[in-house]
């Protein structure tokens, strides 16, 4: 029987989606900047991000987003290319945006993959001067080991890696590769240069129980001007798990405060919203 905080979530969840406005409405107005949404690894537009999506919608802002590393002939998943083609397809997304809305400036909101790209194609693409603040959820900015998985790939040392990495490119997951210890976009973004941008304003919010981006401290960039929360600093007592950050109310709330400029306002925690998935 589900608990409480379940059906509390999914009530919220389904009310989210039903009152808010369509997704990619070019015709919307605000004045908050646009506000770009980037999903995970295998997932797409149209779910990952979808109801973060409808609730900052239900708050007032207009929301964009695209499937980005799907391959031709199979929308149904995305992210799979390698990072640097996903990005340079972000990279155009992110001037569309901003030439249909007539705003300067966006704001990105990534989960995932998605966080690891808000940080990558600012870096890269040419873009900055039209991004202002990040909120990136659970980026596996210095390389994840997916709960442990890629322990066995070094199990033979640096051959057995480069084996793992051929595998993941053939099976059609070069962002799998990309995303891994020593994988090529980790070492690009990593590259001693900074991770920020000028004129971005970033905060990385993980959370300490993280299954999928392990460890959870690999997400956080220590440079100057960038905020490094953990979901517990404000509410103890979530437990989220890497997939339920997409859908934790607490986490929406977080995300708010970043895009509001509001790093410090209140709101009520609920306990685990929707909890670890």
């Amino acid at each position: 029987m589900p608990s409480l905080r379940t059906v509390l979530a999914s009530s919220l969840l389904a009310a989210s989606a039903a009152s808010a406005t369509g997704i990619n409405d070019f015709s919307c107005t605000s004045d908050s900047n646009p506000v770009v949404l980037l999903h995970g690894l295998g997932a797409t537009f149209y779910e990952d991000l979808n109801y973060l999506q409808y609730w900052l919608q239900n708050q007032g802002y207009c929301t964009y987003s695209l499937t980005y590393g799907a391959y031709d002939g199979f929308p149904f998943v995305g992210g799979l290319k390698p990072i640097s083609e996903s990005a340079a397809e972000i990279a155009t997304y992110i001037k569309e945006v901003v030439q249909k809305t007539g705003k300067s400036k966006v704001d990105l909101v990534g989960h995932s993959e998605g966080a690891f790209q808000s940080l990558y194609v600012p870096k890269f693409e040419g873009v900055s001067q039209y991004i202002d603040k990040i909120a990136s959820i659970a980026p596996p900015t210095h390389a994840t080991t997916f709960a442990g998985i890629y322990e066995l790939a070094y199990l033979f040392g640096n051959a057995s890696r480069a084996l793992i990495g051929d595998v993941l490119d053939v099976v059609g997951c070069a962002a799998c590769d990309d995303l891994g210890p020593d994988g090529a976009a980790v070492e690009r973004l990593n590259d001693g240069t900074p991770i920020v941008q000028d004129g971005n304003k970033v905060t990385i919010i993980a959370s300490k129980y993280d299954e999928l981006v392990t460890p959870p401290t690999t997400s956080f960039v220590d440079e100057d001007g960038v905020t490094n929360w953990w979901v517990q600093d404000t509410c103890p007592l979530d437990p989220v798990g890497h997939i339920g950050e997409a859908y934790d109310l607490n986490v929406w709330n977080l995300v708010k405060n970043v895009l509001d400029d509001t790093p410090d306002r209140k709101f009520v925690c609920l306990l685990g919203s929707p909890g670890k998935a």
